[in-house]
């Protein structure tokens, strides 16, 4: 069955309007807030972006699933277009342009998670996890459980994807929710666990990343924050509420990755204002140029004390025929030019393309009190399971020939 997110019922203008109350009324008071913390701020901008890929490959535009061949053939033609983009389009840094590529656990397959991972060792995405459950009937604790444990370890074993803590040996992800109804916040829908949140962190999740989830019931009123769960992680929707994370905290996994939630206003009708409301989706509509960056760096999603490096996770659904140029073809290609070309000759920001571990090892860099360049902590305490296994590889290839020489 096609559990793609794009799935989720679509409300109505009413029921729209209703489920985003809660973060609209809250939307004043923190753009109050942001401007406030802005004022008096000075030097650079570091602009870290992470593009998190709802990876479908069995996406149908006419409904149901490709088969196993035809997805594998898309997959092909993906690698690519993610190759050729990485090797044209690179950050200030040097570092190439990639997506995070959640790819979704209920419909595992050998050959494309093969594919996944030669991607990685190439350097152009890392894998992490996204899981659709709960659409037939409410799923169980238990099920959820089984469910990520065993894509997390065959993922982990079989393809040496994820990432670990160097004092441990439990693989670590990144989620996002199918149909975003993370910690069963869409009415019972789609999920039906309220302990998720809970089982994520048993099971190794480091960062959520499933917000913003407009314009469904799912949308916290926490908005455009990375922050901490606010009730205990059993509870049902723990990460309503939250405190952002700050400079000298201490950490309690998973913590809450946002995109950015703002108001567009560059649009007119006949002369008047008519403000688009912008969650860091990227699509054929709607790409990605200046105009947006500015608007998601002004959302200033950072860690506090450390307001000079701002986190801006974007996400799309690559697999949709109609996005895939916007998300990783000639007009994302051209936007990303256009973008390093004037950051390079404004100095107005630098601009760094981060996986999502990247970003979480740059977030905790920030809490542990680190400044200058972001680039310099990608691999601050997260380590690649693919990169460990090479460094230690090499390791042994060395004592080797110190031992015979």
């Amino acid at each position: 069955m096609n559990q793609n997110s794009s799935n989720s019922a679509d409300p109505g203008k009413f029921d729209k309007l209703m489920v985003s109350l809660p973060w609209m009324a809250r939307y004043p008071v923190w753009r109050a807030g942001e401007l406030l913390r802005r004022t008096g701020s000075s030097g650079q901008t570091h602009l870290i972006l992470v593009v998190g890929n709802h990876f479908e490959p069995s996406w149908k535009r006419t409904g149901g699933t490709w088969d196993w061949p035809m997805q594998e053939k898309r997959l092909e033609e993906w690698r690519r277009k993610a190759a050729a983009i990485g090797r044209a389009v690179t950050d200030s840094d040097g570092t190439p342009f990639r997506h995070t590529n959640f790819y979704p656990a209920e419909q595992y397959h050998e050959g494309l998670l093969n594919q996944l991972a030669e991607l990685q060792a190439d350097g152009f995405g890392e894998v992490e996890i996204h899981l659709h459950h709960g659409v037939e009937r409410p799923d169980t604790a238990e099920e959820l459980r089984r469910a990520l444990v065993e894509f997390r370890d065959v993922i982990a074993e079989r393809h040496k994807l994820l990432s670990r803590f160097a004092d441990s040996e439990l693989p670590r992800y990144a989620f996002i929710h199918g149909n975003f109804a993370l910690a069963n916040m869409d009415g019972g829908r789609n999920c039906g666990v309220d302990e998720e949140m809970a089982i994520l962190a048993e099971t190794g999740c480091y960062a959520d990343m499933t917000l913003p989830a407009i314009p469904y019931r799912a949308q916290a009123p926490r908005i455009n924050a990375i922050y901490q769960c606010g009730r205990p992680l059993h509870e049902k929707a723990p990460h309503w509420h939250g405190p952002d994370l700050a400079v000298g905290d201490s950490l309690t996994l998973p913590i809450l990755m946002t995109g950015p939630l703002v108001f567009d206003w560059r649009r007119r009708r006949h002369g008047i204002p008519f403000p688009r409301i912008d969650d860091g989706a990227l699509a054929a509509n709607y790409p990605l140029d200046l105009g947006r960056l500015r608007n998601w760096r002004d959302a200033g999603i950072s860690v506090r004390g450390r307001a000079d490096w701002v986190f801006i996770k974007l996400y799309c659904h690559g697999f949709f025929d109609h996005d895939t140029d916007a998300v990783i073809g000639e007009t994302m290609r051209r936007s990303l030019s256009e973008l390093m070309e004037h950051a390079e000759r404004s100095g107005e920001f630098k601009l760094h393309f981060a996986s999502a571990r990247e970003a979480f090892n740059i977030a905790q860099a920030a809490v542990d009190g680190k400044n200058g360049n972001p680039h310099l902590f990608r691999d601050y305490k997260l380590r690649t399971i693919m990169q460990s296994q090479s460094v230690d590889s090499a390791a042994r290839v060395a004592r080797r020939r110190e031992a015979t020489a």
